[in-house]
């Protein structure tokens, strides 16, 4: 697969967040797949292949992930925690794409292991522009494992 294709997993549950995300990382063509779950427990059945998202080749592994922190079922931070507690499954970038601009849940978002913390504005063109620059430097620009 080239490095410049990649599947991305977005973990988010607000039906217009997902809309927006998606098309603005689709613009150019530089991902190879989007995935999307809405909440924290689909995200680790995705990651964890298990119940609807068990068949990989329906479900592979993400290159890169956009994770909300106020999730229902199971919160980002808990799913964050998990996938970088498993040697299988830390590797992968996640971005906490959050509304929470507070000190603490940026904090506790890098303790446990984000490679990075994007609040999302209300404003859509803001919105859609931060989205352009988290898939230009780490979609174009990064070198993410494999």
């Amino acid at each position: 697969m080239d490095s410049k294709f990649i599947n991305i997993l977005i973990v988010e549950d607000n039906p217009d967040h997902i809309i927006f995300t998606k098309e603005a990382l689709e613009e150019n063509g530089v991902v190879h797949e989007i995935y999307v779950v809405e909440d924290g427990q689909e995200a680790l059945d995705y990651l964890y292949q298990k119940g609807k998202y068990i068949d990989k080749e329906k479900s592979p592994r993400p290159g890169l992930i956009l994770l909300d922190i106020k999730l229902p079922k199971v919160d980002g931070m808990e799913v964050l925690r998990q996938l970088k507690s498993d040697p299988d499954l830390k590797s992968i970038p996640v971005i906490l794409l959050t509304t929470s601009s507070r000190d603490e849940e940026i904090a506790e978002g890098y303790l446990c292991g984000a490679n990075s913390y994007v609040t999302k504005p209300v404003n859509l063109d803001e919105f859609i522009e931060k989205i352009r620059n988290i898939k230009l430097y780490w979609v174009i620009t990064n070198s993410l494992p494999k």
